[in-house]
């Protein structure tokens, strides 16, 4: 062929690639929705970074988002927008090369969005939170912490949640559905209970920041915040459950420094914007109120401890601390357990097993409920109950009558009297009432 020729296809192929559209370099390889109680999440997954911009539209009401130089490479149309106020999602190309992203709604919305740079644990990120807006007027009550009887109120966390799986075990076990699945017991059970009253800080799968989930407890007002996790670690020989409290200072050990760093870095995954950061922590932390609220966490994470010795091997038979995020309350008691190693082979079979899960939560049930037989907050029932010689007592694996008299103070044939015991033998979930001391 002539020179002439190979110009000329040169010529036409330089014209065709001269008129064709530019290719976006960036792509949404992923689009997932979460539904929480208050919002929705929307979590566009990036093949890099990129720039965004949010309007809000009425009449009808629209969000509309423009990303910068980046194409859609999957279906809007999977979405489940059941129960969220979308009721359509559209997409199209902007100005050649930009993504839009229309989202038709159903009502008035306050939405936010943020970009997430990628880290160890997670990809490039455009996060778009959609909150409702309560069209109902807030009402003036009583808080339960006025009652003269109020219930002993329990902040129950399950760890993770949403686009944050958490650790993962064999058979694609996911922390997230696991503990979610104990704290849940953990709830049936106090629900059972006279003078408690569970709260969940999370009640289905979504992601919640760890300073968001210290702020729900303490919009409940609650007496105790108790997060449920499962551990993991490198090597799988590693196992046994373990419970924490919060350090100010430094970790107990190597592991629960390494674990504390592993927990805190959900929002890394989850997404936090940095005003959700806690800038006073440090100052919270120096507060002198935290002193007792450290005590009161070791010693209930002492009788959690020694229940759930009971179900699974102990990592350590003490409670141990470290930095944890979450723990970070100067005014409400907190601890942490870890059910059990989801990378070890044999516990991440128990952590599967509903069985096992059951009885782990029965396990921390007990360790709170005898915590606060024995300490109950002034004011509550719980307090009324032991001051009046009523207080009740849930009998949990491992318990004897000897070792509940010698707990609560009380005689061994008194407890015996009380409850018209001729024997000693007793079940677990037998109720006993304790004698005022």
């Amino acid at each position: 062929m002539s020179t002439k020729f190979y110009s000329l296809v040169l010529f036409v192929w330089v014209s065709i690639g001269l008129s064709l559209p530019a290719v976006a370099n960036i792509q949404v390889h992923d689009v997932r929705l979460w539904r929480a109680p208050d919002h929705t999440r929307i979590v566009f997954d990036l093949t890099g970074p990129a720039t965004h911009k949010l309007i809000t539209l009425e009449n009808p009401h629209r969000i509309v988002l423009d990303v910068e130089d980046t194409s859609l490479k999957t279906k809007l149309s999977s979405l489940q927008l059941k129960d969220t106020p979308i009721s359509r999602i559209r997409s199209g190309v902007r100005e050649g090369d930009d993504l839009r992203v229309v989202l038709d709604l159903s009502a008035a919305v306050k939405p936010k969005s943020f970009e997430l740079k990628a880290n160890d644990r997670a990809g490039d990120r455009l996060v778009l939170d959609i909150y409702d807006i309560d069209s109902k007027p807030a009402k003036v009550k009583k808080t339960v912490k006025q009652s003269s009887r109020r219930n002993i109120i329990i902040a129950i966390d399950a760890g993770h949640g949403g686009e944050d799986p958490g650790a993962s075990g064999p058979g694609r076990l996911r922390e997230k559905n696991v503990v979610l699945s104990i704290a849940r017991e953990i709830e049936t059970l106090f629900k059972a209970d006279s003078g408690y009253t569970p709260k969940m800080i999370r009640n289905g799968d979504y992601y919640v920041s760890l300073k968001g989930r210290r702020d729900l407890a303490r919009k409940y007002q609650a007496d105790l915040f108790v997060s449920v996790h499962a551990d993991a670690f490198k090597r799988k020989e590693a196992h046994g459950a373990s419970v924490y409290a919060l350090s100010t200072r430094g970790a107990t050990s190597t592991a629960a420094r390494y674990l504390a760093q592993r927990e805190n870095s959900a929002d890394l995954v989850g997404g936090v914007r940095l005003s959700d950061k806690d800038d006073m922590l440090a100052g919270v932390l120096a507060d002198l109120s935290m002193t007792s609220t450290l005590d009161t966490s070791l010693k209930l994470g002492n009788d959690v401890l020694r229940k759930v010795d009971n179900v699974a091997k102990l990592h350590k038979k003490r409670v141990e601390q470290a930095g944890f995020a979450v723990l970070k309350s100067p005014d409400i008691p907190s601890i942490l357990v870890e059910t059990g190693f989801i990378s070890n082979p044999t516990e991440a079979k128990n952590l599967g097993s509903r069985t096992y899960r059951k009885k782990m939560a029965a396990a921390i049930h007990a360790g709170i409920v005898q915590w606060f037989a024995a300490h109950p907050p002034s004011g509550t029932l719980i307090a009324w109950q032991k001051q009046a010689g009523g207080q009740q007592y849930v009998i949990a694996s491992g318990d004897t009558l000897s070792g509940i008299a010698q707990r609560f103070n009380v005689s061994l044939a008194l407890l015996k009297s009380q409850n018209g015991l001729s024997h000693t033998r007793i079940q677990v979930g037998q109720k006993l009432t304790i004698p005022a001391s």
